[in-house]
């Protein structure tokens, strides 16, 4: 099992930034890539961004060039660097991964920007 602790995130007006984490712990030697989802009100849950354990990088084109995802594999963490807000960012974020079993999710955060 794996579980993941988030962190960050919260109010924030537009053009502003937030960080989140995600710190994993347990059975952390079986996961392969994280990664962030996000879900607005009334929305399916989306992939914002995500990231290898080589460090190789995929992300949404709404936020491309806004926000940035990064792993420390010695901490097990990942974070997302949020610039630039935008009010459509507006949403419950999720920290996710999975082993070749299982899939898992943090227990997410609320992020809302006001315009």
């Amino acid at each position: 099992q794996v579980q993941l602790v988030q962190s960050g995130g919260g109010l924030v007006q537009a053009g502003g930034s937030l960080r989140l984490s995600c710190a994993a712990s347990g059975s952390i030697f079986s996961i392969n890539a994280m990664g962030w989802y996000r879900q607005a009100p009334g929305k399916q849950r989306e992939l914002v961004a995500a990231i290898t354990r080589g460090g190789s990088t995929n992300y949404a084109y709404s936020v491309k060039g806004r926000f940035t995802i990064s792993r420390v594999n010695a901490k097990n963490t990942v974070y997302l660097q949020m610039n630039n807000l935008k009010p459509e960012d507006t949403a419950v974020y999720y920290c996710h991964t999975n082993s070749n079993e299982y899939v898992y999710w943090g227990q997410g955060t609320q992020v809302t920007v006001s315009s």
